[in-house]
């Protein structure tokens, strides 16, 4: 009988101890940590505002992504890069545009992101140049950053990844946000603003050509400041994920290249979606780029997918760079 009871016992201990670890595993793994693609019927890509660059390519991107994973995908309008982190680390959406060097703050807990460092979320690729165009009329004279001081300069939306550039070219030239009047104006605000001379210049980070300085050029005469080759390597020095850039002769109308600086744009994905529905993702935008109709297309390409990306890569999107880059 008492060798009846030990057995039991030992099976019940037995039995308990499989259970604990079970519970254990899965606490450290995570609650979502089994999620298939089948268990997504929706995907969303979170982009900028519709005056943008991310916008129209987001669309681009959602339709591609919907014929390669069957998974109805819509790009979605937002507050762009810094909005687009937060939003991914709540869990309201899958996918989003972001400059890289917002990513990276993000992921390291720095700038407009002190004290809340995001560690759920990895780079699906990166994408083109982001050029950083401070936008003007020839009606306001302004022609050089010293010429900011005392007026109504855009800076971006509250949350974008603009306001981050704008600060630091600004301090750059020994210039604060209090010694100009800053406008938190997104790119279509911006656009209206200058046309009916509500503010002076707009900073505007984006690939080239923009549609809100397009709109703008059809009724006024557009002039982007240059960033000089000094100033942009004291830039590049302090701030390394900034590179030389520059506005191209004939774009808006102008008659000549303008320096400046550009960050990269880029695509980040939730760490929760699993490796075979981003790895087909990645394979929808990457092996169809050259179908890409927006002039940006022919910057996104699979050799360059992990350039200037200083975040960690997601499994599914790595495994298709390294078969396609071996």
């Amino acid at each position: 009988m008492k060798k009846k009871q030990f057995k039991l016992l030992s099976l019940l201990s037995i039995i308990a101890f499989l259970i604990l670890s079970a519970c254990s595993s899965d606490d450290k793994a995570g609650g979502d940590s089994s999620k298939k693609k089948e268990d997504y019927k929706y995907l969303s890509i979170l982009t900028g505002g519709v005056q943008g660059t991310y916008y129209p390519l987001g669309g681009t991107f959602a339709d591609l992504i919907s014929k390669e994973t069957g998974i109805k995908t819509t790009a979605e309008v937002s507050q762009a890069s810094a909005a687009n982190m937060t939003a991914l680390q709540e869990g309201t959406q899958e996918i989003a545009f972001v400059q890289t060097d917002i990513a990276y703050y993000a992921t390291e807990g720095k700038f407009m992101f002190e004290g809340n460092k995001i560690d759920t979320i990895s780079a699906l690729g990166s994408l083109y140049p982001e050029t950083v165009q401070l936008v003007t009329t020839d009606k306001t004279g302004i022609k050089s950053f010293a010429d900011l001081k005392g007026k109504k300069i855009s800076v971006g939306a509250p949350g974008s990844g603009t306001y981050a550039n704008a600060e630091q070219l600004l301090e750059i030239h020994g210039i604060t946000m209090d010694d100009i009047e800053p406008q938190n104006l997104d790119f279509g605000e911006s656009q209206d603003s200058l046309q009916a001379g509500q503010i002076d210049a707009a900073f505007i980070t984006a690939g080239t050509p923009t549609g809100a300085v397009e709109a703008l050029n059809a009724v006024a005469n557009v002039l982007i400041i240059p960033v000089e080759d000094a100033k942009a390597d004291e830039l590049i020095k302090k701030y390394p994920y900034y590179a030389k850039d520059v506005v191209p002769s004939g774009t808006y109308g102008l008659t000549a290249d303008v320096p400046t600086v550009s960050v990269g744009a880029m695509l980040a994905v939730s760490n929760e979606l699993p490796e075979d529905l981003v790895y087909e993702m990645t394979k929808a935008i990457y092996d169809n780029a050259s179908s890409i109709t927006h002039p940006k297309g022919q910057f996104i390409k699979a050799e360059t997918g992990l350039d200037g990306i200083g975040i960690p890569v997601h499994p599914g999107a790595q495994k298709y760079f390294d078969e396609v880059n071996k």
